[in-house]
């Protein structure tokens, strides 16, 4: 892991960009971590565009650094300014046309544009993950919060140092990652969006079912993708402190 920058935000946050490899990623640490009281750890999820979502992931960072926590996040294949697949460039195109005509969306466009991703995007998670636990100021337990819903359904199947998670329902799922959801026994807590333009709440909704853990949060609010209330932002803290403490 190498550090390309680094500022102290104005609430005591250090916040450094990173590259490991190929892979670009940000991370967030509060003023009270180090190698004697070292910090639990938030991976940060998301859509892709690091950039273009970093005022919003900044803002959960530092939310978390108040109560403890590092955040850190990496930019997703395919995204900001890593090689683009053709492949996922033509599953992404045959989804904007299927939306646009009013079509439903058929596993196949979602297999193509998801599944890919999934099996790209979380060995490179869990190489970051090593990295980042191999820094003294941080330590575990490890959570994860945000999307892509599938990339945290299997990053929740997969990787034993997870101890909970923050799931945001807001993208396509693929049938295999709805059987997958049956291994995942971490404490779950999942934002809804119920009317999110881009999502099919049934799916989400039978995701959610889907679920084998026992402990499993459902937090379904009005509003569109980018209206997520306070208080359920508020909420999923909570749900951290409670699991990660």
């Amino acid at each position: 892991m190498h550090f390309t920058s680094e500022q102290r935000l104005d609430d005591g946050v250090l916040e450094r960009e990173f590259t490991l490899g190929e892979i670009p990623g940000t991370l967030w640490t509060p003023e009270s971590a180090s190698a004697s009281t070292p910090a639990p750890l938030i991976l940060l999820g998301h859509p892709g565009g690091l950039h273009k979502m970093y005022s919003r992931l900044a803002a959960r960072a530092r939310h978390s650094a108040a109560t403890g926590f590092a955040s850190a996040t990496i930019e997703l294949p395919g995204s900001g300014d890593r090689p683009r697949s053709a492949a996922a460039e033509q599953a992404r195109s045959d989804l904007r046309r299927a939306l646009e005509a009013g079509e439903p969306v058929g596993d196949d466009i979602v297999d193509r544009l998801v599944l890919p991703l999934v099996e790209k995007a979380v060995p490179e998670w869990r190489t970051t993950l090593d990295a980042l636990l191999s820094l003294p100021e941080i330590g575990g337990p490890v959570g994860y919060s945000g999307g892509v819903i599938a990339i945290g359904t299997r990053l929740a199947v997969v990787e034993p140092r997870i101890s909970a998670a923050v799931l945001f329902a807001g993208s396509f799922v693929p049938r295999a990652i709805l059987e997958e959801a049956r291994l995942v026994t971490i404490p779950l807590h999942v934002l809804l969006q119920w009317d999110d333009e881009g999502n099919d709440r049934q799916q989400a909704l039978a995701l959610f079912d889907a679920f084998g853990s026992k402990e499993k949060t459902l937090h379904a609010n009005m509003g569109g993708h980018t209206g997520v209330p306070q208080f359920a932002g508020d909420a999923a803290a909570q749900f951290f402190t409670r699991h990660l403490s």
